[in-house]
């Protein structure tokens, strides 16, 4: 009886000392992960690196992707996402393949996730579809009605494992896209109120076990409170109204911006791969408790590490194809005409006028008019040649000013393949037409317009609707919002009734040549142009 007992006793013990080590394995807590997010904002499929001014050249696909090969390797518990509008409005080396280069990169690069923003529509829903089918990576958008009657792979979130954490990113796509591209481009497809939808895709997500979440969204910062610094607009209202996120990405405003809103890092980046972002996420693993974060910008210096040899040679026929059209020069720039920073969409540059003056002279119209938001490089553009003897602002190549102008720049600086629009206007709606472009200063807008043949001083201090003081001509004579008929150039998009120039849309117009091509004509005829600006467009409220 006792050996049998001790016997039993022996094998109760084995089987415990088995079992408590697992047990107590379990019930210890695990280490904290550090989970890592590299992000861009607004793309626009930025392959070539950009010339800044007394920094250098920044981005391009090849370098940013060997950033965030070493940044993996760093810490492998990474994704990489951005929020929209990563193609569209792109560069020659991406636009004019129909984005297909644009779409390979981004593969290469190791994106994970991405979202819509406007500029993804650019080229409508089937288009669209080919490069959703294109990419390697998922696309999200939880605020979209009706989108699986338009394309198929589109999530409203995706969870990933990361480090031994479910993640969940949503995407959110800005309620206005449909008014910045053309009518019908987003095909049956209605984009609702982000908040309820972010909140909703982030209820069914912890559901599914999901203890991160992360919103990338095509929302960002519009502007800064004069008096406490505080930063405005949509990705701030959408921080402050949605609950339980820990990370929120922003988009679509080139605006450099992180800060701490209702618990969560919400984090934009500059446009075209200017900067990205780094952030790092530390959670309890068991929880997803958030223990610890920060965010890094980074500033892609492209001489600084060797480019991704995969990428240049996925791109490298592409150039070949490309410079055989696109290298032709066409004239000469005394200095740059800048852009970005939104100052085209903010007041009167001499690249507007550049190219408000071609389509009005071109078909001998009193007036001028085309949107700022289409104007996308300065002159010279980004676009490099493969003739390293040109002179550029990029390293590599001769010297300037002057710069040598290429077919490419014009390509880059209107990428849209907008035709142009010559119609009547009464005075009237000349004034409707001004009152919509000046509605949001001190915040930018692509709807701004650039204008030719005429000038206008507004004051933004008072209600939008009534802020056009003076209209008149070139000559002087003055243009009052009466009945008086006048001859007036625009682009297609506007002419439709894109950026919300609804008064536009009335069926009206002759459509005429592609745009690009009578800019190029009109510097071709010019020969040398200078950035001029002429004091056509004032701010009473700036003086």
């Amino acid at each position: 009886m006792y050996k049998l007992l001790s016997r039993k006793l022996l094998f109760i013990i084995l089987v415990l000392s088995l079992i408590l080590p697992l047990s107590l394995a379990e019930a210890a807590p695990r280490e904290p992960v550090t989970l890592q997010f590299l992000a861009v904002s607004d793309w626009h499929a930025q392959l070539d690196p950009l010339s800044v001014f007394e920094v250098g050249d920044v981005g391009g696909a090849a370098a940013i992707s060997t950033y965030w090969q070493m940044d993996r390797l760093e810490n492998p518990n990474t994704l990489t996402m951005t929020a929209g509008d990563a193609y569209g409005a792109s560069p020659p080396l991406s636009g004019f393949f129909d984005e297909v280069p644009g779409v390979l990169a981004m593969n290469l690069m190791g994106f994970d996730v991405d979202t819509f923003g406007n500029h993804n529509f650019d080229r409508g829903i089937d288009h669209l579809q080919e490069m959703i089918d294109l990419a390697d990576f998922q696309y999200v958008s939880a605020n979209l009605r009706n989108v699986e009657d338009n394309l198929t792979g589109v999530k409203p979130y995706e969870i990933f494992e990361v480090g031994g954490v479910k993640v969940a990113v949503i995407g959110i796509t800005n309620p206005e896209a449909p008014t910045l591209v053309f009518p019908g481009n987003f095909g049956t497809i209605e984009v609702t109120d982000p908040v309820p939808a972010a909140n909703k895709a982030r209820a069914q997500a912890r559901q599914e076990g999901a203890k991160v979440f992360v919103a990338i969204t095509h929302l960002g910062v519009t502007g800064f409170d004069p008096v406490t610094g505080e930063a405005e607009g949509p990705l701030i209202d959408f921080a402050k109204n949605v609950g339980g996120f820990d990370l929120i990405m922003g988009d679509h405003t080139d605006v450099l911006f992180s800060g701490v809103i209702n618990n969560a890092l919400v984090v934009e980046n500059r446009s075209k791969g200017l900067t990205y972002s780094r952030v790092h996420l530390t959670v309890d693993a068991h929880n997803g408790r958030l223990i610890d974060r920060s965010v890094e910008f980074v500033t892609p210096l492209s001489d600084l590490v060797e480019p991704d040899p995969a990428i240049e040679d996925m791109l490298a026929p592409f150039r070949e194809a490309l410079s055989e059209a696109f290298d032709i020069v066409i004239g000469e720039a005394t200095d740059t005409f800048p852009r970005g920073g939104n100052i085209e969409r903010l007041g009167e540059v001499a690249i507007g006028n550049l190219v408000s003056d071609a389509i009005r002279l071109h078909y001998d119209a009193q007036l001028g008019f085309t949107n700022g938001g289409g104007i996308r490089t300065p002159l010279p553009s980004d676009y490099l040649p493969v003739d390293t003897n040109l002179r550029r602002p990029h390293a590599g190549y001769a010297p300037g000013p002057p710069w040598d102008l290429v077919v490419g720049d014009v390509f880059g600086m209107l990428p849209f393949g907008n035709s142009i629009v010559t119609r009547e206007v009464t005075g009237a709606l000349l004034y409707e037409i001004l009152e919509h472009s000046v509605a949001v200063i001190p915040g930018a807008s692509g709807r701004f317009g650039q204008i030719s043949g005429f000038r206008f001083v507004f004051d933004s201090s008072l209600p939008a609707g009534s802020r056009i003081i003076t209209v008149e001509l070139d000559d002087g004579t003055p243009i009052l919002p009466d009945g008086t008929v006048y001859t007036f150039a625009t682009n297609d998009f506007v002419n439709a009734g894109g950026d919300g120039y609804s008064m536009l849309a009335d069926g009206q117009g002759v459509t005429r040549e592609v745009m690009a091509d009578v800019v190029m004509e009109y510097i071709i005829e010019q020969g040398v142009i200078t950035p001029t600006i002429e004091g056509r467009i004032i701010d009473l409220a700036a003086q």
